[in-house]
């Protein structure tokens, strides 16, 4: 059906953007998470200071700028939205899967490299990032196209390149691919796949000559394209390449940063356990190929050494994150496409083993079944907490902080369980047609089928959980209230409300917040004025002057518990964060009755106003 591996790579791609595309920009921005990314970008855009990235017009390091400068982009175009700020990453998890599918075709046919494509789109984790606004999906992409330039350099395609010419482009689209992943996340993203090359290369005793591989031209292209912005901005940024290396690598490893934020790092356990529930099924497959790579010392034969790469880099990946004391549910990822490539191969291999991988993979599909149809029936508690409080970064930061994270009501979740179990208890039944027959190709097409048909609801997870946590209900009343001339301030890191002035408009003063992502930010002078300390903000509150707060903590543990009775005014509290305002705000008139995302607010949520063992000052709206 595909007669080459650019056919693949495309037809691939078009199968993402189907899956991913519809209703991306329907969701508010979730919170923590996309929120930060959009505004940054947002002011990227707005200012045209690509090369020195801020939040609230503090200077912000903590990612480089490709992901901000393509939403910057979409929103020259098409203006801020939701939309437009979710276009990167969907482009990003279409050439991540168009790369597998092009590796895949060039190393087993085209069908299969279409086959390893939709594979890794029907991996859950790779999904749920395939339109969520950070840069993890154009990461992967990165990196999975620096690997197949490396891997398939020399090669002769339908496209009629000779094997001189061949051996010629693919490497510099490599190093300018790995470059690009310095870039988009992190230079890790450029040294770690070469290691893997390498590291096959030499098993193979295939490393020199270096010129055969590592080009002089191709070094050069990637070393501009990934370093040169952090060349630039160490420049214009004093401490910045300190901060980068040391504080945010070294230290951060160690879990002894100088200026550390608020993520709760996963055990090795729970990070395994979610890297891969993540990938499956598609881990079970690979892991067997991995083994059976290793059994029979695949690198001693030159025409594996693409394969041996791709083990490499999947174990090299997994075993460099187990060995850091700091680590996070996504951190797995950029490993996925070479799961999805390594899986296909045993499925392709017909290896004895293949029948005992089909029931293998029946009694998994049915356990799953089983599992999710029995949580279906039950009241959530369990199935919520086990999902959120392993694989989410929000509940497990809330945890720590003794509050409960706001994610979606099991009323709203719950059918998307009972579609989960039905989705595998139609799968188990084709792959219990496979081990009857004995026919791999039969399971092999039930396991994608499967996979599949989970992507909108995992989608449609997501989008539930932006809902639930978003800031831009609230942030709707803080433009209506603020609309006279009443400060915003917001207390904690601003992460936790990122998007909170792309909705509203409104700039918010920091308070509390060093301990955040823009704490390195905060020691360059001109971000003064941006933040207030505890004794600043109690005196501004007992002014005259009309101040309104958003915090994310609960009326327990906030600020507003110290302020003195018949100070502060709750007017709203929703999806895990409550707003106040001091007596000049409540003077000031309120929007009207009956705004987009106001109306009901407290009466939604009234396990959210001030038990009555707090202090009597907080008036309920």
């Amino acid at each position: 059906m595909f007669r080459s591996g650019g056919a693949a790579a495309g037809a691939a791609a078009l199968l993402a953007l189907l899956l991913l595309l519809p209703g991306l920009g329907a969701a508010p921005f979730d919170d923590p998470g996309e929120g930060q990314h959009a505004e940054i970008a947002r002011e990227a855009w707005a200012s045209g200071d690509w090369l020195t990235l801020r939040l609230g017009g503090v200077r912000y390091f903590d990612k480089p700028p490709l992901l901000y400068a393509m939403a910057a982009a979409a929103f020259a175009v098409w203006g801020p939205s939701e939309w437009a700020a979710r276009l990167g990453p969907v482009i990003g998890a279409a050439a991540a899967v168009a790369a597998t599918a092009f590796l895949g075709a060039r190393l087993m046919g085209p069908g299969w490299g279409v086959l390893a494509g939709a594979a890794l789109l029907s991996s859950a984790l790779f999904a749920f990032f395939g339109r969520y606004v950070r840069p993890e999906t154009l990461f992967v992409a990165a990196i999975q196209w620096g690997l197949t330039g490396l891997l398939i350099g020399g090669v002769r395609d339908a496209g009629g390149l000779t094997r001189a010419a061949s051996a010629r482009v693919w490497p510099l689209i490599g190093y300018a691919a790995l470059g690009l992943a310095a870039l988009a996340k992190d230079p890790l993203g450029l040294l770690g796949p070469l290691a893997a090359v390498a590291g096959a290369r030499w098993l193979g005793g295939r490393l020199r000559p270096l010129s055969s591989w590592l080009p002089a031209a191709g070094i050069v292209l990637a070393l501009v394209l990934g370093f040169g912005w952090y060349a630039l901005a160490g420049l214009r940024n004093p401490g910045f390449l300190w901060y980068t290396v040391v504080d945010n690598h070294v230290l951060n490893a160690a879990r002894l940063r100088v200026f550390p934020d608020e993520d709760v790092p996963l055990s090795a356990l729970e990070f395994l356990a979610t890297g891969a529930f993540g990938a499956f099924p598609w881990i079970v497959p690979a892991a067997l190929m991995l083994w059976a790579l290793a059994r029979r010392r695949a690198w001693r034969d030159p025409d594996e050494m693409p394969w041996v790469a791709l083990a490499l880099w999947v174990a090299g990946t997994f075993a460099v994150v187990l060995a850091v004391p700091f680590r996070l549910p996504h951190y797995g990822l950029p490993a996925y496409p070479a799961v999805a490539l390594l899986a296909l191969r045993w499925w392709r291999e017909r290896a004895p083993g293949v029948r005992r991988t089909v029931w293998l993979h029946l009694g998994l599909f049915a356990l799953l079944t089983a599992a999710l149809g029995l949580a279906a029936w039950s009241d959530g508690r369990v199935f919520s907490d086990a999902v959120f409080g392993v694989s989410d970064v929000y509940t497990r930061k809330e945890a720590v902080a003794g509050q409960a994270s706001p994610y979606p009501a099991w009323a709203v979740l719950q059918p998307l369980v009972a579609r989960a179990a039905l989705a595998f208890g139609v799968g188990s039944l084709g792959l219990l047609a496979a081990a009857a027959l004995g026919n791999a190709r039969i399971g092999l097409v039930a396991v994608t089928a499967t996979m599949l048909a989970l992507v909108p609801a995992v989608e449609t997870a997501g989008a539930r959980l932006s809902e639930a946590r978003a800031v831009a209900g609230l942030a709707e009343e803080v433009k209506w209230r603020a609309r006279d001339g009443a400060v915003l301030v917001h207390e904690g890191p601003i992460e936790s409300s990122g998007a909170l002035e792309f909705y509203s408009g409104r700039r918010p003063i920091l308070l509390d917040a060093r301990r955040s992502i823009l704490g390195f930010g905060a020691t360059f002078p001109e971000a003064g004025p941006a933040f207030w300390d505890g004794e600043r903000f109690r005196r501004e509150w007992l002014s005259e002057r009309a101040l309104l707060l958003v915090t994310p903590r609960a009326p327990a543990s906030s600020i507003i518990r110290s302020l003195p009775d018949g100070s502060a005014r709750m007017v709203a509290a929703r999806n895990g964060r409550w707003l106040y305002a001091n007596t000049a705000a409540s003077r000031l008139p309120s929007g009207p009755a009956t705004g987009p995302g106001r109306q009901g607010w407290c009466r939604e949520d009234p396990s959210q106003r001030p038990q009555s063992s707090l202090p009597l000052h907080l008036v309920s709206c």
